[in-house]
């Protein structure tokens, strides 16, 4: 096990070194800057800059007249050696404040979506299974389909509405409006709990429908195998003999995924986030990223990959502790 964990930590190293310059280089592959997307943005308006001297202090300034190796060097050596993943030139603002200011956030609705997923998929799956061509079974499956088929932004849009036609409220962010800015307390973290819900249904939706299919998938071709029907003969109860052996194979699939489904959340539900109005990393990527902000998006892409890394670790470890016929050696 040991051998394992650190062959698997050299690997994660291996893969965020590689992932960090992939990343910077995608960025930056548009032509243009970050200066030029000022520029852009004062077309119609009063210029931003007044002559050619002071855009080329400025990208003197943010390092942009160097090579892009050069860039991508002096930026890694920064994080490797002081923790610094320099200042986001949209905001003016260290990138290591914006990110700490969104992640807790981010990591509440995304953790919170995530086990609504499972706890929710998981029960039908086994049921869907286990009453195969039973009305639960058509209408989990019916749902399921619904589930896959609606992208989670409408959901949210027709969500807003009847809550704010129903009810006379705004349900999109994570504080009522005289929350927002209020110091913590017990009345605004039951406030953040009244208004979590909606994001947590709105963006688990389509993942507690494919794990729904697969799961119903797996555990029916488990039931149908040769070991079920010879403990089945031998007098087994069916409620111990579902949960002992088939389940427990069928849940493989869907602890394996754990590791990427987490920042998939973070990083596949920015529209939905950009309609619910949402304080979490995925709006501020996508702005990063029109910006060509390339370190604010740079250390966004590292995050999330450090979330995939860890996430399938993790997943590893249990589906080792779930199925004792995998080894970790």
């Amino acid at each position: 096990m040991l051998t394992y964990i650190l062959t698997r930590v050299v690997s994660m190293l291996i893969s965020l070194v590689a992932v960090s310059i992939i990343a910077f280089l995608i960025i930056q592959l548009p032509p243009g800057d970050f200066i030029d997307y000022l520029e852009t943005r004062s077309i119609g308006t009063e210029p931003q800059f007044v002559s050619e001297e002071e855009v080329e202090a400025l990208r003197a300034q943010y390092g942009l007249d160097r090579p892009i190796y050069v860039q991508y060097v002096k930026w890694a050596s920064r994080i490797v050696l002081y923790g610094d993943f320099g200042m986001a030139f949209l905001w003016n603002q260290p990138v290591t404040h914006l990110i700490s200011e969104r992640l807790p956030f981010t990591m509440i609705v995304a953790i919170s979506t995530l086990l609504f997923a499972y706890v929710v998929a998981i029960p039908i799956g086994i049921y869907s299974a286990t009453h195969q061509y039973s009305v639960g079974d058509y209408t989990a499956t019916v749902l399921g389909f619904i589930g896959l088929a609606i992208p989670n932004f409408l959901l949210a849009l027709i969500l807003i509405v009847l809550m704010f036609r129903i009810f006379g409220i705004n349900p999109s962010g994570l504080f009522s409006p005289e929350m927002e800015d209020a110091a913590w307390s017990l009345a605004k973290v039951v406030d953040m709990i009244n208004h979590l819900w909606i994001p947590m249904i709105v963006i688990g939706t389509a993942g507690t429908a494919a794990i729904i299919r697969v799961l119903r998938g797996v555990l029916l071709d488990e039931l149908g195998k040769q070991y079920v029907v010879t403990a089945r003969a031998k007098g087994m109860a069916e409620r111990a003999l579902v949960f002992k052996y088939p389940v427990r194979v069928a849940l493989n699939p869907i602890v394996s995924t754990i590791g990427w489904r987490l920042p998939q959340i973070v990083s596949g539900t920015t529209i939905t986030a950009v309609v619910l109005n949402l304080p979490t990393l995925g709006p501020m990527l996508l702005v990063a990223l029109e910006s060509q902000d390339m370190f604010l998006a740079g250390a966004i892409i590292l995050l999330l990959t450090i979330l995939v890394l860890v996430g399938t670790f993790v997943s590893d470890i249990l589906l080792a502790a779930l199925d004792p016929r995998i080894r970790l050696t």
